[in-house]
């Protein structure tokens, strides 16, 4: 626990002593002053009314976790609904927290017939009474109709400078001049066009020979969702970005060939950003030959080792430029429906809690990334790719003290069921983890202490976003 002193002669309303902390400038041992909720010193003599000790602790800037899909559960009388995904904005944030993630940006889907504006309005007040963390939303273009432009220019201006395009929806992928326009006015705008590559017609076609002929079950699901697919759909946005002048962030990306053509256009001078998620990271398509297969469903699939390997690959050189979660948590009921079939299956897990942990793990444990890469890859970056830095993703004098204290020796066993996501399992159960938060702050007061929880619903803040800022 923080330990009080003597409030008469404090300089600072906390300081974090002793830990090894990692900044832009490099990484060494620095006591952090935060004083209001903002950093305000780092190094020197300060006094504080609660000192943490940060001894042994690497302290790092609390995650930024730009991808995330958090709603309102039905009611449990409610049984004649479908069932949705399992984590509303409380235990989104609680299952954040868990994981040393500070702020999260949520994926927000109009309604039939509901502008984006309209949708960013009311889950803003949904957001508002839940968050324990910090929060932003994405507004997901529905009708790239004449309306649609104008939304994304007045979103812009109050603060909300993205907008989620997907290429799987043939509504919108197939209506190439009005998504121009679209992303034009994104571009112009200084938002960020957050794209989900797949294309709808190879998957299409996919699907449905895959389950004519006998072979709809999960052990097929790669092939439902084919490599060649995303990279269609990857040049179709690279190729929009191209016309439009509008960034492009492709989200979740799965394979080595679409890796590769990101890189091509990056080296042609064109603003194209690369997101993976943890999936693609620590598993393969070897997974849909278990019985349990349909847990490990996401769009798109697991991939081979050589993909996999790649995107490692790309982390370290750059080539990659964050990991998120794509946290889209289901039942384990849901998502092992024997009704589902590959076109069909529900698509996303759990890892908001398991995100950061991993990636230390797997990373900079084993040497495969560095510290300040890790950092970069889980807050830095997405801070300015969504015009959030430097008031997030850095350990900066003004920047808000949102801080992972993280213990780089503690291990622990992944077990979903005592996590903090209602979807009581998780696809790393058993998996051996080394590097845990043991104490997080938002805006300078602790929320997790040694595995305690203190933050309330509805604490955390929506944050007002700038332009995309170029990496």
């Amino acid at each position: 626990m923080p330990e009080s002193q003597d409030m008469g002669a404090a300089d600072f309303d906390l300081v974090v002593r002793g830990g090894t902390v990692v900044t832009p400038d490099g990484t060494g041992l620095a006591d952090v002053g935060i004083r209001d909720g903002r950093i305000a010193r780092l190094g020197g003599g300060m006094t504080a009314g609660q000192e943490l000790d940060a001894t042994g602790l690497v302290v790092i800037p609390g995650g930024v976790d730009a991808h995330v899909h958090l709603t309102v559960p039905p009611e449990p009388d409610l049984t004649d609904q479908d069932p949705v995904w399992v984590d509303d904005f409380w235990t989104g944030s609680l299952a954040a927290i868990a994981g040393g993630i500070t702020t999260v940006g949520n994926m927000t889907f109009c309604a039939e017939g509901e502008r984006m504006t309209a949708a960013v309005s009311r889950e803003t007040g949904l957001a508002a009474a839940q968050a324990g963390v910090d929060w932003f939303l994405h507004p997901v273009l529905a009708d790239p109709g004449p309306q649609a432009a104008a939304d994304v220019a007045d979103l812009a201006e109050q603060g909300h400078t993205s907008v989620k395009v997907f290429l799987i929806d043939p509504q919108v992928a197939g209506r190439r001049p009005e998504l121009a326009a679209v992303m034009r006015a994104a571009g112009q705008a200084g938002s960020l066009v957050v794209v989900h590559c797949e294309d709808a017609g190879l998957i299409q076609q996919a699907g449905q020979e895959l389950v004519s002929t006998g072979r709809g079950g999960m052990r097929h699901y790669p092939q439902a969702r084919p490599v060649a697919a995303e990279v269609a759909a990857v040049e179709h946005a690279i190729g929009l970005g191209r016309e439009t002048g509008a960034p492009v962030y492709v989200v979740h990306l799965s394979s080595a060939d679409a890796l590769a053509a990101c890189c091509r256009a990056r080296a042609a001078g064109q603003p194209v950003y690369v997101e993976t998620r943890p999936l693609y990271l620590h598993l393969t398509e070897e997974r849909f030959a278990e019985p349990d297969a349909g847990k490990y469903v996401g769009a798109p699939p697991l991939r081979q080792r050589g993909d996999l390997d790649a995107l490692w690959e790309g982390l370290a050189a750059g080539d990659v430029d964050t990991v998120c979660s794509d946290h889209a948590p289901w039942s384990l009921a849901a998502k092992l429906d024997p009704a589902l079939d590959v076109t069909t299956a529900r698509q996303g897990v759990s890892d908001l809690e398991t995100l950061m942990p991993m990636l230390y793990s797997e990373g900079v444990v084993t040497g495969r990334i560095t510290l300040p890469r890790f950092v970069e890859l889980t807050s830095t970056n997405a801070a300015k790719l969504f015009g959030l830095y430097p008031r997030k993703g850095v350990i900066a004098e003004g920047s808000d003290a949102d801080l992972a204290l993280w213990d780089p020796a503690e291990t622990r066993t992944v077990n979903g069921a005592s996590m903090r996501s209602r979807a009581g399992y998780s696809v790393y159960d058993g998996w051996h983890v080394q590097g845990w938060p043991r104490f997080v702050l938002s805006h300078g007061k602790v929320v997790l202490d040694n595995g305690t929880i203190t933050a309330r619903a509805g604490q955390g803040q929506w944050v007002r976003r700038g332009p995309v800022m170029p990496l």
